[in-house]
């Protein structure tokens, strides 16, 4: 595919692209079921949440019917992905890592797009001639919680580029471009050539953004690299790694950041950048 000029994606068109990504993906991989018994203890806590927050805080008609109101022109922008990826995501992680004994995880996040092209343990992710950003060399290791090295490890790996946009969700960037799935070595060992990331905001132009600037939040995520480290007979770890001294890095609007997950890239003799990072799998 050939690049146009880029414009700034729309919220309607990342909600749409997002919408249609989550509904490919529960096809590529359906969730377990979830039993009416769980969806009602769930659900009644939600709503009981509710209408203990509609009383404390004397919720009125007129504030009821704009809450309806945005809640109906969420679902037309198709915004929901992009909406519970970004403020609900997070707390799901936490709840799912307290039974993880590896790598810190973070959100998935609404940009997931699976199927990407398999590389050798040693590869740099597809890119446009003209890439834009700061040559990035990212190295290290998969390994179990005995540290035995897991041969043949799955590093799925996408990010933003240079102007904060990902491929599949922006126009004018090649499908593909900045993502790739990474096979370990026989070691578990990896090294992957690509450009650091630039900080984003989510689209604001939506229902999603009016709530931001009426709450008088930023919209702003910092830099970071997303990855899915699997393999066979081992526990996924879906993670973010971000960048020492990133903007937004203390205040992400997705609340996804950790001190653990945050890399210090160190300038190497040819001019790029090198960072280090070790995984460490649960078996499952």
């Amino acid at each position: 595919m050939t690049t146009t000029d880029k414009v700034s994606p729309t919220a309607a068109g990342s909600g749409a692209s997002a919408t249609e990504t989550f509904r490919a993906n529960q096809q590529h991989g359906a969730p377990e079921g979830v039993s009416a018994e769980r969806v009602g203890t769930v659900v009644r806590a939600v709503l009981d949440s509710v209408h203990e927050a509609i009383r404390a805080h004397r919720v009125t008609y007129p504030e009821f019917q704009a809450a309806k109101k945005w809640l109906i022109e969420v679902g037309e922008g198709g915004e929901w992905p992009l909406f519970l990826d970004v403020f609900v995501e997070h707390v799901v992680e936490q709840v799912a890592a307290e039974t993880q004994q590896g790598s810190k995880g973070s959100i998935l996040g609404p940009y997931y797009l699976p199927g990407q092209q398999r590389l050798p343990s040693v590869a740099a992710l597809p890119a446009r001639p003209d890439e834009k950003g700061a040559p990035l060399v990212f190295a290290g290791q998969v390994r179990d919680i005995d540290g035995r090295p897991i041969a043949g490890a799955e590093l799925d790996i996408w990010h933003a580029d240079a102007q904060g946009y990902y491929s599949g969700f922006a126009p004018g960037i090649p499908e593909g471009n900045l993502r790739g799935v990474v096979v370990a070595d026989d070691q578990g060992r990896f090294e992957i050539s690509t450009v650091q990331p630039a900080p984003y905001q989510i689209p604001t132009d939506g229902p999603t953004g009016r709530l931001i600037e009426t709450a008088g939040w930023h919209p702003w995520r910092p830099a970071h690299l997303h990855l899915i480290v699997r393999a066979p007979g081992y526990r996924p770890v879906t993670t973010q790694l971000y960048f020492e001294g990133g903007e937004w890095l203390d205040s992400d609007v997705a609340n996804a950041t950790k001190p653990e997950l945050v890399l210090s890239p160190k300038a190497q003799p040819d001019g790029r950048l090198r960072s280090e990072y070790d995984f460490v799998l649960d078996r499952t």
